[in-house]
């Protein structure tokens, strides 16, 4: 199974509900970043505003923001790859990068998330 690594832009919080402002988008991916973990996959979430080290002491991200800044994040590497970049990943995404740990296959056919080819 490979290694998710999510590095998110400078937030308050990951969970995106802090402020006046919540920002749908982070609070769909906090949700299917817990779904996933809950059902077994690695995942690892950076805040460049908390953990600013782990953004310089990994080459890939510290190459990435040198080339396209802090903007583009959020930035996400599986297996220490980058695989997307300016947007959380959805569950299918997900789904799809941990497709080796049976676990989360399981629990995402029994959600009906990946129904007759369609993903949520």
């Amino acid at each position: 199974m490979a290694y998710i690594e999510i590095y998110d832009p400078a937030l308050c919080c990951s969970s995106g509900v802090c402020g006046a402002d919540v920002e749908q988008a982070l609070v769909s991916a906090a949700a299917d970043v817990a779904w996933a973990t809950d059902n077994g996959a690695e995942i690892a979430r950076f805040n460049l505003a908390q953990q600013p080290m782990a953004f310089a002491e990994n080459a890939v991200v510290k190459a990435f923001l040198e080339r396209a800044g802090a903007e583009a994040l959020p930035l996400v590497l599986v297996g220490g790859q980058i695989v997307l970049a300016g947007r959380y990943p959805t569950r299918d995404e997900l789904t799809r990068w941990c497709a080796a740990r049976p676990t989360l296959a399981r629990a995402a056919a029994a959600s009906g998330c990946c129904a007759g080819g369609k993903c949520c």
